[in-house]
């Protein structure tokens, strides 16, 4: 009988398999720990982007935290698409019931076509009550955008300043990425309040970047339910997915997904 960490996903399904819960899973299982999942909302969804979105009942998505939190347990805790103020609330007030540590947040708010995936009004709930409990949270520039209700941040100076703006929300720590910026090298800034530290690698050209934000959160989540330091934790995920973008798949005929199998050919 062995152990083995556990790290639980509460996100919504993505139906073509790149993104959502399904990425979650595909990246808990390549890094080595058992992955649960909670889901949010049932997307239909392929490369070519978001063609409908159904949430799931309060009742659903609480059964489910119950039945996973009480019995098996999570070492880490990662969410996505939680869609809704109300499944927001419902999440920080279980997290904190169960003393779940560990948290990532990645706050999905647009698909990669531009559909809308988090209510407007869930903005507000996201930065109250969840981002507060949160070890790490891990926003690209469009949403760090619109948890700061800013401008946009267009160069790395303003990636230094958002960073910092982040962190005084409540996280205990923030990694914002910079895949939106045009320069050469993509550039992830991490901050935890006293440390600020770049994490760069080259930028790849390629459009099949589907499911990048998930598979980057879901990593970090697996390391630290392997009690991996945050910086760590970081630093694994972002050669997982840097690799995962390198050998990203050719499916269908819109944006393509990343590679979750990617480290293990490169090794």
């Amino acid at each position: 009988m062995s152990t083995m960490a556990k790290a639980l996903t509460i996100a919504g399904s993505d139906s073509g398999g790149g993104a959502g819960i399904q990425a979650d899973l595909k990246t808990f299982q390549e890094r080595g720990v058992f992955g649960t999942s909670v889901i949010t909302a049932v997307t239909a969804q392929n490369t070519l982007g978001v063609h409908g979105v159904y949430p799931q009942s309060l009742e659903s998505i609480e059964a489910q935290l119950h039945a996973v939190l009480s019995d098996i347990g999570a070492d880490a805790l990662k969410t996505g698409m939680l869609f809704s103020a109300e499944i927001i609330e419902l999440v920080s007030k279980l997290c904190k019931e169960y003393n779940v540590t560990n948290i990532v947040v990645d706050p999905v708010m647009i698909a990669k076509g531009g559909s809308e995936l988090l209510q407007q009004e869930a903005v507000e709930a996201l930065t109250t009550q969840l981002l507060p409990l949160a070890t790490v949270i891990t926003p690209n520039l469009p949403e760090a955008e619109k948890i700061l209700g800013a401008g946009s941040i267009k160069t790395l100076g303003d990636m230094k300043e958002a960073v910092r703006e982040l962190k005084s929300v409540g996280p205990q720590s923030v990694v914002l990425k910079g895949g939106h910026l045009e320069d050469e090298i993509a550039t992830d800034l991490f901050f935890d309040g006293e440390r600020m530290i770049p994490f760069e690698t080259p930028r790849i050209n390629t459009k099949h970047t589907h499911g990048t934000g998930c598979t980057f959160a879901a990593c970090i989540a697996a390391e630290l339910a392997k009690g991996n330091s945050l910086v760590e934790s970081v630093t694994v995920a972002k050669q997982f997915i840097t690799a995962a973008i390198e050998h990203s798949l050719m499916l269908g005929t819109g944006i393509g997904p990343t590679n979750h199998a990617a480290h293990r050919l490169k090794k």
